[in-house]
């Protein structure tokens, strides 16, 4: 997988957190962004805005899978 740019709002929403939110953050990187900014191929304001767009499109989809799941729930239990 290669590593996409974040994009110009995330970037602005990480130049606005505190330094300890910005190294929690960054404490939760996966191995690949973490080995990127070890390298320098990634400065520590890019891998944070990744890693804040990373997680908010796996909390989007992870409640499109919840509303799914509700739906078909209750589908199966109004019969």
């Amino acid at each position: 997988m290669k590593l996409k740019e974040p994009s110009p709002e995330w970037v602005e929403k990480a130049m606005l957190l505190s330094k300890d939110d910005a190294e929690r953050i960054l404490a939760r990187m996966r191995k690949k962004l973490t080995r990127k900014l070890e390298r320098d191929e990634l400065d520590p304001l890019q891998a944070v805005a990744l890693q804040m767009q990373i997680e908010d499109e796996q909390l989007t989809e992870w409640r499109a899978r919840i509303v799914e799941l509700r739906r078909r729930f209750a589908e199966e239990h109004s019969e």
